[in-house]
């Protein structure tokens, strides 16, 4: 029989130290071709309010999809933006593994992500990680960014400054004004609902690294024209971001290499170098991470 795989029983064995390295192994297979995935099929319930979307993938680990829910109109309530279920299938037989609730795998698999580059492209010795958005993204991100680098400083800025309070009380971070959160931050997280442009490249430091999240559209962005500009580019799939960023469509952004590509030491970012790292989120991410998740309660 199917298993169906609640919240409670993922968050009783996914960990940050054991999502990371999978994620890197992950997407070294993507960008090796190991991996069948299409880019994800999404359609428009409701014009910029509500979105339906399905992402197959086929690994060596494990296939299957994820059925997500992406409802920006949530964010003024009680009910999340994102909400998902992961279909997972043994890849050798077609056997039916698992039904897994969706909701903290996407959550940790994005950080998780993030944190993998940012092991790479980052410099060693950080000091202070910016955080622009004080949401369920911004969360994860402080606690797998903590697995991969030591901030002494974190500052976070939400739209709604309250929130931002909040999060700092609860995180140990400093609330600000959006240019000071990012002016001198060695690392920078974008997680944000906006539709414009709110980091702007005047005001990154060299060699800061800055993980883009949000603006999962082709019409929404997050980062302006200068800070694509001025950063060298990595992306977690080339042809997501040539069809669902628009932090990439809209500034014409030249991609230097998919992640994967740095994990399996195909491309190489110099040390010091201003990077970007688009995250859209991939079917492969989310099979591997219900893999993890269902091996580890096999056990």
């Amino acid at each position: 029989m199917t298993r169906f795989i609640s919240d409670g029983q993922i968050a009783s064995v996914l960990t940050y130290a054991r999502l990371i390295p999978a994620m890197e192994r992950a997407l070294a297979a993507f960008s090796s071709g190991q991996v069948i995935q299409p880019v994800r099929t999404v359609l428009t319930v409701e014009e910029n309010a509500r979105f339906f979307g399905v992402m197959p993938a086929v690994t060596s680990m494990g296939m299957g999809a994820k059925l997500v829910c992406f409802f920006p109109k949530n964010a003024t309530t009680a009910v999340p933006t994102h909400l998902a279920t992961i279909a997972l299938f043994d890849s050798e037989t077609g056997e039916p593994l698992a039904m897994l609730d969706g909701r903290r795998i996407t959550e940790m698999r994005t950080a998780a992500v993030s944190a993998a580059v940012t092991r790479q492209l980052a410099v060693e010795r950080c000091r202070v990680l910016a955080l622009l958005g004080s949401g369920v993204q911004a969360h994860a991100h402080l606690e797998a960014l903590r697995e991969v680098r030591h901030f002494e400083e974190v500052r976070v800025w939400s739209r709604t400054p309250a929130h931002a309070e909040t999060f700092a009380a609860r995180h140990g971070a400093r609330a600000t004004g959006l240019e000071e959160a990012v002016r001198g931050a060695d690392v920078i997280v974008t997680a944000t609902s906006s539709r414009e442009a709110v980091l702007h490249g005047g005001w990154l430091k060299p060699g800061a690294h800055v993980n883009a999240v949000g603006a999962c559209l082709p019409t929404w962005r997050e980062l302006d024209d200068a800070a694509m500009a001025a950063s060298t580019l990595i992306v977690d799939s080339r042809d997501a971001a040539l069809r669902e960023s628009g932090d990439v469509i809209l500034s014409r952004a030249a991609i230097f290499a998919e992640a994967g590509e740095i994990f399996a030491g195909k491309r190489r970012v110099p040390p010091g170098t201003t990077t970007v790292f688009k995250s859209l989120g991939l079917a492969v991410e989310d099979i591997a991470t219900a893999r993890l998740v269902y091996d580890a309660l096999s056990n």
